[in-house]
């Protein structure tokens, strides 16, 4: 089983997420993403290692390990309302802190990670689990937040990237995007949905999708909700991009 996965995002009417370069600068894109997120709930969101990276506060762990580590599970809480999670493949972020927004963190990890990163976990009081051997397999990770922690709903917010992994494995159940009236327009620029080269022919296995609602908000931005079908992806398991955000 997995939790039902929503993908909330704030888009310029061209499609990209990076509010500092939208023109006119009318709306606060940051705070609108967080008022929506707050109707929205959920037993947890998810991020990708860019995007994480920006909420780290500490210096790079130190490179020797004071001893090795299972490659087990260590969950500090499980009794959160919701947690924070993001994707760390390799184990590039160094925490100095153990929530976000009150949330705990739980980092994703493959078992390629050193046990130097795991011994700076530890000595921030980070949770974290292992999905992969070399990549992330998103279903697994999925898998484990709804069995492991009870996240029966998600808020996938990462960048394009992580939420391309995403949709193009069929594991998206809905869209929630807030069109702003505001243009980026440059070529290249982060946008809603990304994917890296490998993945460019590669397409979303969607069958259908429903507008379940819609919302008319301050500023002239408009909130659309779409519930999405998935037919069923042929490849047997499913990665996050190196490095993705």
């Amino acid at each position: 089983m997995k939790p039902y996965v929503i993908c909330h995002m704030v888009a310029s009417i061209d499609g990209r997420i990076l509010h500092s370069r939208w023109r006119p600068r009318t709306i606060d894109g940051g705070a609108l993403f967080e008022r929506l997120h707050e109707r929205l709930g959920g037993g947890a969101w998810l991020i990708g290692r860019v995007t994480g990276q920006e909420f780290a506060k500490r210096a790079p762990y130190d490179p020797r390990a004071d001893r090795l580590y299972p490659r087990a599970p260590r969950l500090v809480r499980r009794d959160a309302a919701a947690y924070g999670v993001v994707l760390d493949a390799h184990g590039k972020i160094s925490w100095g802190r153990a929530e976000i927004g009150g949330d705990p963190i739980v980092v994703a990890l493959t078992e390629q990670v050193s046990d130097a990163h795991l011994a700076g976990l530890h000595e921030d009081g980070v949770s974290y689990f292992f999905a992969g051997e070399r990549e992330l397999d998103l279903r697994r990770v999925l898998a484990f937040l709804r069995e492991e922690l009870g996240v029966e709903r998600l808020l996938l917010e990462g960048g394009g990237a992580t939420n391309g992994a995403f949709l193009r494995a069929g594991l998206i159940d809905e869209v929630s995007l807030v069109l702003c009236p505001a243009v980026d327009g440059a070529q290249g620029a982060p946008s809603v949905f990304d994917s890296p080269g490998r993945d460019t022919e590669r397409r979303a296995p969607i069958e259908e999708m429903f507008l379940e609602r819609s919302e008319v908000l301050d500023g002239g931005a408009v909130w659309l909700r779409y519930r999405l079908r998935n037919g069923s992806t042929r490849e047997p398991r499913h990665s996050a991009p190196s490095g993705a955000s």
